[in-house]
């Protein structure tokens, strides 16, 4: 799997009101990998990934998988949003049926790949619950098993732990980081929060705001084997902190 983002530029409005909301935004996207994008409200990376979602088209630039045009939503791209979208009237194994069955898949084989998911996340005893029977991070945890039992062939995570309270939330990161390892998906990864990008991603993007455009990569290389310590290893803090002061200097283009 290639997914490429080349030139990407998108404009809302028009004539004397049209303003450039992504500017010249460029990246690839490997099978196996973890990328990032990270930035302030006003960056463009929420609209990059409706982009390639297919939710949207951009004004100029492509965006392709495999060397095929993204011309709209496809079973190929699935999607983990901030706030959980299960449906509330189904349960837990058939939210993460759903897809399966709108792709009219068999029965057996639907069967069988719901109950490997809800094994994967650590959810197998909770199949028969409906979503207000569960805590916010295991109706997340359905949310992306639903997402990868329907094999997309990259996983767009669009702030999926904004909505939890922080013990959750690391937790959650843990989960993710281990479900990566063990499954070998392709993710991307948007956010406002550059610890947990550091966290999960092997390379982060910087977006600066007002266009949004990438200013600064980041190869990742960092020991995940305990997270609780890699939060506050020194090497770990020290990358956090150059990182954030360069954030922080994006801070003036706001007021621009």
């Amino acid at each position: 799997m290639h997914l490429q983002v080349s030139s990407v530029c998108k404009t809302f409005g028009h004539g004397a009101k049209a303003k450039l909301v992504l500017d010249r935004v460029s990246f690839d996207l490997h099978a196996g990998e973890f990328l990032a994008l990270v930035g302030s409200s006003g960056s463009g990376k929420s609209t990059v990934m409706r982009l390639i979602a297919g939710l949207d088209r951009p004004s100029a630039g492509t965006i392709t998988i495999d060397g095929q045009p993204v011309r709209g939503p496809g079973s190929d791209r699935g999607m983990v949003f901030q706030k959980y979208s299960l449906y509330p009237w189904l349960t837990a194994a058939q939210n993460v049926a759903f897809g399966m069955e709108l792709q009219r898949r068999p029965r057996l084989e639907i069967r069988e790949r719901t109950a490997y998911f809800l094994e994967v996340v650590g959810l197998a005893d909770a199949a028969r619950k409906l979503p207000r029977e569960l805590s916010g991070g295991m109706q997340q945890r359905i949310a992306i098993a639903r997402a990868l039992a329907a094999e997309p062939r990259v996983l767009l995570l669009d702030e999926p732990f904004g909505a939890l309270d922080i013990q959750i939330r690391e937790s959650m990161q843990e989960f993710l980081h281990q479900l990566w390892r063990q499954t070998g998906l392709t993710a991307l990864l948007i956010t406002h929060d550059l610890e947990e990008a550091l966290l999960l991603a092997n390379r982060v993007h910087i977006m600066a705001p007002n266009p949004g455009r990438i200013v600064r990569s980041v190869d990742v290389d960092l020991d995940r084997s305990n997270m609780a310590h890699l939060r506050v290893s020194p090497g770990f803090l020290e990358l956090r902190e150059e990182l954030a002061q360069s954030l922080r200097g994006l801070e003036p283009a706001l007021s621009r």
